[in-house]
C-alpha cells in the first residue's frame, strides 16, 4: 500500500511563522520599555498596556512555538491526520489567553476610577505613542499574511480556510494597538484637561471590544478543534459532485479540517466503484485525505 503524505499546513506555513517571529521580537523590546516607563512614571495606564503587552508576546511566542512544532512534525505517523491543527489549538489557547487579560484590565480600570494616581504624563505619552507605532508596524506585518491568505484562498475557490494561529496573532497585536490608543487618550486627556477618570473609563471600553474579539476566535477555532462540519456550503458542493447526474447515492458523509483551508472526508455512496468517486473530486485541491466506502 501507498504511503500518505500528511502534509496540511498550508502553503504560506513558512511565510507566517517568519512573520510571527519578527512581531515577537518586536513586542518583547516595547513590552519592557512600557513597563518600566509606566513604573517610573507612574502611570498605571502605560503599566497595564505594557503588561498587556507582555501577555500577548507570551502568546505571540505561543504562535511561533505552534509554528516550529507544525513543521518539526511535519509527516510523522504518530499524528493520524497531521499536525495542521496546530495552529487553531494556539489560537484556541491564546483567545482564553486573550480574555483573561481583558478581565485584568477590567478590574484594573475599576480600581483606577476610585483610587486616583499621580502620572507624569509627558514621559508616559511618549513611550505610548511610541508603543502604538510599534503595533501598527507588527499588524501590518501579520495582516499582510493574513490577508494573503485569504485571498489566495478565495483564488483557488477554497471555503474559509485560514491560518487560525496567524488569526490569532494579528487579533493579539490589533488588542495591542487598540489599548496603546485607549492609553494616548487617557493620558493626554489628563495632561492637558485634568480628566484623571478617562483613564480608567478607556480602559473598560478597551476590555469589552477585546472580549468580543476573543469570543469570535474561541468559537471559530473551537469548531476545528471539534471536527465540526467546516461549510454546509463546501459539503452541498462536494456531494452533488459525487452524485453527478444522479447515477450515485450517497448515503453518509463525514467533512472536517486537517489544516488551514484543507479538510479530510469520508464518503459512504452506491452506484458507482471508488474509483469512480475519486475521479470526481480528484482535483479538488481541498480535499487532502479521502476515503470511499462502496457497497
Amino acid at each position: 500500500m501507498p504511503t500518505h503524505a500528511h502534509d496540511f499546513l498550508g502553503h504560506a506555513h513558512d511565510r507566517n511563522a517568519r512573520r510571527t517571529r519578527w512581531v515577537v521580537v518586536l513586542s518583547a523590546v516595547m513590552m519592557v520599555a512600557e513597563i518600566v516607563t509606566g513604573t517610573l512614571a507612574g502611570s498605571m495606564a502605560l503599566v497595564a498596556d505594557g503588561w498587556h503587552m507582555a501577555t500577548h508576546t507570551l502568546a505571540l511566542g505561543v504562535s511561533a512555538l505552534a509554528y516550529s512544532f507544525a513543521r518539526r512534525n511535519n509527516g510523522d505517523e504518530r499524528y493520524s491526520w497531521g499536525t495542521g491543527k496546530v495552529g487553531s489549538l494556539a489560537g484556541f489557547a491564546s483567545a482564553l489567553g486573550l480574555a483573561a487579560v481583558a478581565l485584568g484590565i477590567l478590574y484594573e480600570s475599576g480600581v483606577r476610577l476610585f483610587e486616583p494616581r499621580t502620572v507624569a504624563y509627558g514621559d508616559a505619552l511618549i513611550v505610548a505613542v511610541i508603543g502604538l507605532i510599534v503595533n501598527l508596524a507588527s499588524a501590518a506585518l501579520l495582516g499582510h499574511g493574513h490577508s494573503h491568505d485569504h485571498d489566495h484562498a478565495h483564488d483557488h475557490g477554497h471555503s474559509h480556510g485560514s491560518d487560525h494561529n496567524l488569526r490569532a496573532a494579528y487579533l493579539h497585536v490589533l488588542a495591542d494597538a487598540l489599548t496603546s490608543v485607549l492609553a494616548i487618550a487617557a493620558l493626554a486627556a489628563g495632561w492637558w484637561y485634568g480628566v484623571g477618570w478617562l483613564d480608567a473609563a478607556v480602559g473598560v471600553v478597551g476590555a469589552l471590544v477585546i472580549l468580543n474579539w476573543s469570543r469570535g476566535l474561541v468559537a471559530e477555532t473551537a469548531a476545528v478543534l471539534l471536527d465540526k462540519v467546516p461549510d454546509q456550503h463546501l459539503c452541498d458542493d462536494l456531494k452533488r459532485r459525487i452524485e453527478g447526474p444522479g447515477d450515485v447515492i450517497v448515503h453518509d458523509w463525514h467533512l472536517w479540517a486537517v489544516g488551514p483551508g484543507r479538510y479530510a472526508a469520508i464518503v459512504s455512496a452506491t452506484g458507482a466503484p471508488a474509483s469512480e468517486i475519486r475521479r470526481r473530486l480528484g482535483d479538488d485541491k481541498r480535499i487532502a485525505h479521502l476515503t470511499v466506502e462502496c457497497a
